[in-house]
């Protein structure tokens, strides 16, 4: 799969933190500068690079999430994928462990979802994810979920999240920690880019 240069500008709404280590009572919300997102590229001095999709999440369609039109309802396709999406920054080492030790979190600045496939009682399911790109702060990712037993793609969804520091309430470097696990996904590099910026995926205005 090869991403094209796409860019896009971003004036983000208040969004809240997810988690928020130490905090008690409501969490506020937050307002992120605009920001300016490079999508869909991963880059090095030499290419782009790109990943291989790993499974975050198995289950199944229970009755309770069935609506009246028969399906399961969308809150649930958007539930099962943030539990993925916990799953994913755990395999690049921000775990809640993780986060709440530094006084990190990640915040949602944008989701696209798009659905393909019903699914109903009963259907098996599992998600996979695929990191797009890494910025400064910033992870790209994409899951795709699929019917367990016909292996059709039921879903997706492509998440920007930047990393967070909750005591400055600003984004934050990712730590170099996570860019090296990044490296274990990769699958390979097209030379498709002519040489130009490679600066962050995401740089506030």
């Amino acid at each position: 799969m090869v991403y094209g240069a796409v860019h896009e500008r971003c004036a983000l709404s208040p969004v809240s933190v997810w988690p928020n280590p130490g905090h008690s009572g409501p969490r506020p919300l937050v307002r992120l500068p605009t920001m300016l997102v490079m999508r869909d590229l991963t880059f090095d001095s030499e290419g782009v690079f790109m990943y291989r999709q790993i499974e975050t999440h198995r289950g199944v369609v229970y009755p309770w999430m069935i609506d009246h039109v028969g399906h399961m309802n969308v809150q649930f396709y958007t539930a099962r994928f943030d539990e993925a999406t916990w799953q994913f920054l755990a395999q690049l080492g921000l775990t809640p462990s993780f986060l709440t030790r530094n006084h990190r979190s990640a915040v949602a600045v944008e989701q696209r979802t798009q659905y393909k496939r019903e699914l109903i009682a009963g259907s098996l399911i599992h998600i996979t994810t695929e990191l797009v790109s890494l910025g400064r702060s910033s992870i790209r990712f994409l899951h795709r979920m699929y019917d367990s037993e016909t292996g059709e793609e039921a879903a997706t969804s492509e998440l920007v999240g930047v990393y967070f520091d909750v005591d400055n309430r600003s984004s934050a470097p990712l730590p170099p920690s996570v860019h090296h696990r990044a490296r274990d996904f990769e699958i390979g590099r097209t030379d498709l880019l002519e040489p130009g910026n490679t600066e962050e995926m995401v740089a506030a205005s």
